[in-house]
C-alpha cells in the first residue's frame, strides 16, 4: 500500500537512475517505456474517476432522498465518504508514486498521505463492524431494533469511529510510533529521499494487522454467520403461517434479509480486496522484508479497488439505489418535491 512498483520486464524499462541525482541517499528510480506509462496512467485514472463518481452518487442519494434517511443508510454514507476520500486524496499521489517510482511531494505530505490512508482504512473496517451490529439487531432482535439502533445513536457511532481512526492514523505516523526503538536502523538503512513507504517493526506490524483487520474481520464473519442462521430459521417459520398480517411482516423481514445479504457482500468484497495485502504485511517482517515492492504495490491497489466496487454492489443489488442514481444522473433532483420520491423497496 505504501511502496513503489518495480517492474523487471526488459521491454518495460527505459533506464534506471535516482529520484534526485544531486542528492545524497536518493531513492532509486525506474523509468518505464512511454507506452507502459500511458497505459498505467489511463488505468489508474479510470479507477480514480469510477471511485469518486460512484461514491459521490451514494453520498448525494442518501443525503437527498428522505426515504434513505435510515440508520443503515447513514452507515453506508459514512463508508461512501471514506471511499470518496480514498479516490480523491489517497489514489492520485499513489498513482504518481507507482508509475514514476518516486515520491515528489515532500516528507510532510508523505506523512499526511500515509496517515490519511491508515485512517480511511480504519474508518472502513469500523463502519463495516457497526453495519454488522446493525444487521444483527434488524434480523435477530427486530423488536428491539428501532429502540436501540436510532439515528442519533448511529450518528454518534459514526463520529466516534471517524475521530478515533484519525487520531490513530495521524498519531502513529507523526509521532513515529511505527519505528519506535529502531529509529537509527530506519534512517541509516531504509530511509531515502524520494521514497514514501510505511516501515514498521515486526511487533508493530503484527499488532496493527490483528487489531485493524484480522480481529474485526473474524468478528464480522461470526456475526453474519449467526445472522444468516437466524434468518433461515425465520424464513421457515414465516412460510408455515398463511395469515395476511404475517404476510405483511414477512415482506418487511424479506427486505431486511435482502439488505443484510447485500451488506454482507460489501463486507466480503472488502475482506477479499484487503486480505492479500494484510497477509503479505504480516509475513514480510518474518521473512526479513523480502516481499518484492511490486507485489506490495499491486496488492495495495487491489485494496484501493474496493472503494470503487462498493457503489457497483449497491447499484446491482438495491433497486432503490438504482432509481436514485438514475434521477441524479438525469438531473431530476431539481424537480419540485423530488426529495420525497418513493423509491422502489422491493
Amino acid at each position: 500500500m505504501n511502496t513503489v512498483m518495480n517492474f523487471s520486464h526488459p521491454g518495460m524499462i527505459e533506464n534506471v537512475g535516482f529520484c534526485y541525482e544531486s542528492v545524497d541517499k536518493s531513492c532509486p528510480k525506474i523509468t518505464y517505456a512511454t507506452a507502459v506509462r500511458i497505459v498505467l496512467y489511463m488505468f489508474f485514472l479510470a479507477v480514480i474517476v469510477l471511485t469518486i463518481c460512484g461514491n459521490l452518487l451514494i453520498i448525494i442519494a442518501v443525503s437527498y432522498f428522505k426515504q434513505l434517511h435510515t440508520p443503515t443508510n447513514y452507515l453506508i454514507l459514512s463508508l461512501a465518504v471514506a471511499d470518496l476520500l480514498v479516490g480523491g486524496i489517497v489514489m492520485p499521489p499513489s498513482m504518481v508514486r507507482s508509475i514514476e517510482t518516486c515520491w515528489y511531494f515532500g516528507d510532510f505530505f508523505c506523512k499526511f498521505h500515509t496517515s490519511v490512508d491508515i485512517s480511511l482504512c480504519s474508518v472502513s473496517i469500523v463502519s463495516l463492524c457497526i453495519i454488522s451490529v446493525d444487521r444483527y439487531y434488524a434480523i435477530c432482535q427486530p423488536l428491539h431494533y428501532q429502540r436501540k439502533i436510532t439515528v442519533s445513536v448511529t450518528v454518534a457511532l459514526i463520529l466516534v469511529s471517524w475521530n478515533l481512526s484519525i487520531v490513530i492514523g495521524f498519531g502513529i505516523i507523526f509521532t513515529e510510533l511505527n519505528i519506535q526503538g529502531v529509529e537509527d536502523y530506519y534512517y541509516n538503512n531504509i530511509y531515502c529521499v524520494g521514497g514514501c513507504f510505511l516501515f514498521q517493526t515486526e511487533g508493530a506490524t503484527t499488532a496493527a494487522c490483528i487489531l485493524s483487520f484480522y480481529l474485526p474481520g473474524i468478528t464480522m464473519l461470526s456475526i453474519y454467520h449467526k445472522i444468516f442462521r437466524v434468518a433461515k430459521k425465520q424464513a421457515r417459520s414465516i412460510n408455515a403461517i398463511a395469515c395476511q398480517t404475517v404476510h405483511s411482516e414477512a415482506r418487511i423481514n424479506n427486505m431486511e434479509r435482502k439488505a443484510t445479504k447485500t451488506l454482507a457482500i460489501v463486507m466480503g468484497v472488502f475482506l477479499t480486496c484487503w486480505m492479500p495485502f494484510f497477509v503479505c504485511n504480516l509475513l514480510d517482517p518474518i521473512i526479513n522484508n523480502s516481499i518484492p515492492p511490486v507485489l506490495y504495490d499491486t496488492l495495495g491497489w487491489i485494496g484501493y479497488l474496493n472503494s470503487a466496487f462498493n457503489p457497483i454492489v449497491y447499484a446491482f443489488f438495491y433497486s432503490w439505489y438504482r432509481k436514485a442514481f438514475k434521477m441524479i444522473i438525469l438531473g431530476k433532483l431539481f424537480q419540485a418535491d423530488s426529495s420525497n420520491t418513493k423509491l422502489s423497496s422491493d
